[in-house]
């Protein structure tokens, strides 16, 4: 509270100052002058309609907006004066006629923040800047503020004033209108954290981070016949008869759940699918992030077609310490996929290791999720194949392959993995090419009592036996297994 008595006694400090000084005839011609002028009247006899914009979505008003105001050869952008109180004015106190008002004079340029649109793209957006320009023949100011923690204010926003309110309507329906079909999103694939914006947070960009698009092909996914084949079919396949669908009523929306213990190929599986969806929106979360399932949700129907990842959501299926929840976050999750129309094209893709948490959660919030896949640890054969993928082109007969494979059971992928690379290290250390003997030796050797502990970091687990399942939801950071940029 002191602080913040601090700031404002601070901040008024400075209005005083330049209002003082603007009287004395300071330089600059105020921020009211320039919009007297272009909207050929008094400011004063017009309302000042404010519009609240997602953080998400930003970029795209931003995009939209330059669009719009580049239709007119006449449109200039300004900056505002006026020290750190400006961060606390709004418009209207900018057109105030007093000395309050006339202390905003004009910059040469507005402010300006990078953010990301790509991988590796980034786009300069205006983040406090007032647009004047014609729309519809009418003229209109456009105050366009981000976020600004530093100055509790959490939520960007546009400020809009006009000689014509009907124009300020149809200016904001065109916008709104054209965020439910363009973004910067559509196509891409997006990593959501934490939002970085609120007390005590420090802006984070959004908390989005663009990732490539990763390609992993069938043949890279070794799981039990015909699971892959499923899997896909759900995910994928509706979208692909998406008309035929809606044109018989049918719904579009579906959620699928993998579950199975850690390291059999969740992550891996989503991987897939996400690589088999080219030009599909993908928004992916995890942890503390799926916190923003509600704005993921708005996203990913204006986006369509989509897929929502929601990553280990077993890790808050009772956490309410997101803030004043009612209930556990996993309801929320829920109830936030159930909140979407039906003819959306969006896929909900969960991934658990506790399915015994999802079964008791699924059962008070049933039709969310419409298909349940195990990923058990790999039989026989899929180790068989993962060793053969693992170590295709290093002369491992099929011979050995069999004999290390029937030696790992009850291990999964990540073991497999392991097991081919210390071959591989073992055949260095004799300064030869691996062979059959030095796979023997390095499944020997993995499988060993002494490296028991080695075995359940890579998430394997006694033959014959069933993974423990965890006993604390405290969520991580998030862990989805994609590389960011």
């Amino acid at each position: 509270m002191d602080e913040a008595l601090g700031r404002f006694i601070s901040d008024f400090g400075e209005l005083v100052r330049l209002s003082a000084e603007n009287a004395r005839g300071g330089s600059g011609t105020a921020i009211r002058d320039f919009v007297r002028k272009h909207l050929d009247a008094d400011p004063g006899e017009f309302p000042v309609v404010i519009e609240p914009i997602q953080q998400l979505r930003l970029v795209d008003t931003d995009v939209v907006l330059d669009e719009i105001a580049g239709r007119d050869p006449s449109a200039r952008g300004l900056g505002v004066g006026g020290g750190q109180m400006r961060m606390h004015a709004d418009l209207r106190s900018m057109l105030d006629p007093s000395p309050v008002g006339r202390s905003f004079p004009a910059v040469a340029q507005p402010d300006y923040s990078n953010a990301s649109v790509g991988p590796s793209r980034q786009r300069r957006t205006l983040q406090f800047g007032l647009r004047l320009f014609r729309y519809d023949g009418t003229p209109v100011a456009v105050l366009q503020r981000g976020a600004s923690p530093n100055d509790q204010r959490f939520v960007p926003q546009l400020e809009v004033i006009a000689t014509d309110e009907d124009a300020v309507s149809r200016l904001f329906a065109e916008l709104r209108g054209r965020l439910e079909r363009e973004s910067v999103f559509k196509g891409q694939v997006v990593l959501l954290s934490e939002t970085g914006f609120g007390p005590g947070r420090a802006p984070a960009s959004g908390g989005i981070t663009f990732v490539d698009r990763p390609h992993v092909a069938d043949a890279e996914v070794i799981l039990a016949p015909g699971v892959l084949p499923r899997i896909r079919e759900h995910a994928l396949g509706v979208g692909r008869h998406a008309a035929a669908l809606s044109a018989r009523g049918q719904h579009l929306k579906r959620g699928l759940l993998l579950y199975g213990p850690p390291g059999t190929g969740k992550t891996h599986t989503v991987r897939h699918l996400i690589g088999a969806s080219e030009g599909t929106t993908v928004l992916m979360m995890s942890g503390r992030s799926l916190a923003r399932i509600s704005e993921a949700a708005q996203m990913a129907r204006a986006l369509t077609p989509s897929i929502v990842v929601l990553e280990d959501v077993d890790l808050v299926a009772e956490d309410r310490s997101f803030g004043p929840m009612p209930q556990p976050l996993l309801f929320e999750i829920l109830d936030a996929l159930d909140g979407l129309d039906g003819d959306a094209d969006i896929a909900f893709v969960l991934t658990t290791n506790r399915v015994d948490v999802l079964e008791r959660a699924l059962s008070q919030r049933p039709g969310r999720v419409d298909l349940a896949v195990e990923l058990p640890l790999p039989g026989l054969d899929e180790r068989r194949a993962l060793l053969a993928l693992y170590g295709g082109g290093l002369g491992f007969s099929d011979v050995a392959l069999e004999r290390a494979a029937g030696r790992i059971e009850g291990t999964t992928a990540s073991l497999a993995k392991e097991l081919v690379r210390r071959a591989v290290l073992g055949a260095a250390e004799d300064g030869s090419e691996p062979e059959d003997r030095h796979l023997d030796d390095a499944a020997a050797a993995l499988m060993a009592e002494s490296e028991a502990l080695t075995r359940t970091l890579l998430g394997s687990h006694p033959a014959g036996t069933r993974p423990p399942r965890p006993t604390s939801p405290t969520p991580p950071a998030s862990r989805t297994g994609f590389p960011t940029s």
